[in-house]
């Protein structure tokens, strides 16, 4: 199952030495040609296909800032270097995708605060940015809850009344205004970004895959988006720390950083053309670095104790349907995880190109991991997994990742709300419970479009007749809906839920969740697709 969530390949180190943030841009030689992004204003460059130049402002040049790679001891995030103008403090809100760095991947997060957070449920298409799972077997999104059918159930706790929304700093304020005014030409800049950044340095074009096509979009989105979010702290930082830890598979360096972050300047400086100034250039930068030091501090940490990537052999390969599988692997060395995270995949049919599925199962103790996998239409790594992969082949494994895990220290039951391979990490969840010995009660609402679709139903009865806490529901569109059919059991407002499937029915769930009295602090999914789409 495709989970949501990012990686990429590549085994370089994360940390370099380097000094401040800032130096001052050379100025070309009079009459001299610059390429894309090569001069002192980039606003004066032109990107393919594009018209006369246009004319902005230039933007200050960033350096990478020190690596917990050059100290003895990796540090924690270190502060954004101070600007002249001390306009404000960045600004991160969890719904974002993945922040800078060349490749960058998707680390899913909890969204359990967040409002709408599709679920790291569907195949992601991964390259060096933050990935956003897609949908893998679309579950029947679930509609609002009807008024006469809530009252005929027992009275559920009303939904929190919102909280006063949280003051805005002045970086996130600017970072706002920017973002309003590029909205139009988001396209166009997309585009002058990656002009600029593969004109100024080459030698990253080899970190993305060949084709662009899918990853066009996504880095760029994913900075854009972590910037937008830069107020809330504490959901971000985890986000970004992920991210960090997840790049290494690229190869990314700390001093890729920089790279990124003056094309993104420049591409942020021709496009914002109302409201780029030294206050919002300044307000980017600091929000950029605090972004950027997150990431290269948890990359230097994470380097002392696991590797890049793992090896991973095929050993088994199960066709439950014509386009899904269900894939056994045996890494080449201990894989730690917790069941309901995912990881990100690469094939080598198709090097470069990462995936994140979730486990389907919780540790074992052979350490063979299993995935299931949703072929869908033009699904490079899922084709290739599903209709191509066979025992003997090797694949590459990125970290771990992802919140939706059961916590403990609590005896809450658990509400589980699969769509279609969307039940891999929730019979893993299961599994968890088990083991831990807890009689915990357990429902598992198990959806899909069709009796068919539900491949995986068998293996989730036979741990119902195991388990007398554990109660499976089959959910087939066009019979029952998700909200309907929980409305039927309940009440959970002391339950913890977790969602995972296709985005539409992780969006309408997360709803229908809350007006059954469920506190969002409790609705656990791990999505970057929305956190993207918060952004947009």
């Amino acid at each position: 199952m495709d989970a949501p969530t990012t990686t990429s390949a590549g085994n370089g180190t994360s940390g370099e030495n380097g000094g401040g943030w800032f130096k001052p841009r050379r100025k070309p030689g009079a009459g001299s040609q610059q390429a894309p992004g090569q001069g002192s204003d980039p606003g004066q460059d032109r990107i393919p296909g594009s018209g006369a130049p246009r004319p902005s402002r230039s933007v200050s040049a960033i350096r990478p800032v020190g690596t917990g790679a050059s100290r003895p001891q990796p540090a924690a995030p270190a502060p954004a270097a101070p600007v002249r103008r001390p306009a404000a403090e960045p600004r991160t809100d969890a719904p974002t995708t993945a922040p800078p760095a060349p490749p960058v991947a998707e680390a899913p997060l909890r969204q359990a605060p967040l409002r709408e957070t599709p679920l790291r449920e569907t195949p992601v298409a991964e390259a060096p940015v933050a990935e956003a799972p897609a949908p893998e077997a679309p579950a029947p999104e679930a509609p609002a809850p009807q008024p006469q059918a809530a009252e005929a159930q027992t009275a559920p706790a009303p939904p929190a009344p919102a909280e006063p929304a949280a003051p805005v700093s002045p970086d996130a304020a600017l970072v706002r205004r920017t973002l309003a005014d590029i909205g139009d030409d988001a396209g166009k800049v997309t585009s002058y970004f990656y002009a600029l950044l593969f004109t100024r340095h080459p030698e990253l074009r080899a970190l993305f895959p060949a084709a662009m096509d899918t990853q066009r979009d996504r880095l760029l989105k994913a900075l854009l988006t972590a910037a937008e979010h830069i107020d809330n702290k504490p959901v971000l930082t985890e986000y970004l720390r992920n991210l960090g830890r997840g790049h290494r598979k690229y190869g990314t360096q700390a001093s890729h950083y920089p790279a990124v972050g003056e094309a993104l300047l420049g591409a942020l400086a021709r496009y914002a053309t109302t409201t780029w100034d030294d206050e919002a250039e300044a307000a980017w930068i600091r929000t950029y670095t605090a972004i950027s030091q997150i990431m290269i501090d948890a990359a230097a940490e994470n380097e002392l104790r696991a590797p890049a990537w793992w090896q991973a052999e095929v050993v088994s390969h199960d066709l439950r349907t014509p386009d899904i599988a269900v894939i056994t692997l045996r890494p080449d060395q201990p894989y730690p995880f917790l069941a309901g995270q995912y990881t990100s995949l690469e094939t080598p049919w198709w090097p470069r190109i990462w995936r994140h599925y979730s486990f389907a199962a919780a540790p074992r103790p052979d350490g063979l991991l299993s995935f299931h996998v949703k072929a869908v239409p033009a699904g490079w790594v899922s084709n290739a997994l599903v209709h191509r992969a066979r025992p003997g082949d090797t694949v590459r494994l990125g970290p771990p990742a992802g919140s939706m895990t059961v916590d403990h220290t609590t005896d809450n039951g658990l509400l589980c709300l699969g769509g279609g391979t969307g039940i891999a990490p929730i019979k893993a969840l299961v599994e968890d419970v088990a083991e831990h010995g807890a009689r915990r009660p357990v429902d598992v609402f198990y959806g899909a479009r069709t009796d068919y679709d539900l491949y995986d139903i068998d293996t989730m009865l036979r741990l119902q007749q195991s388990h007398s806490w554990l109660s499976v529901h089959p959910i087939v569109d066009g019979r029952t809906q998700f909200p309907d059919a929980v409305l039927e059991h309940g009440p959970w407002n002391s339950h913890d839920a977790y969602l995972s499937g296709p985005p539409g029915m992780i969006r309408s769930g997360v709803d229908a969740l809350r007006n059954l009295g469920i506190p969002g602090d409790r609705i656990r999914h791990d999505s970057l697709e929305e956190l993207v789409a918060a952004g947009d």
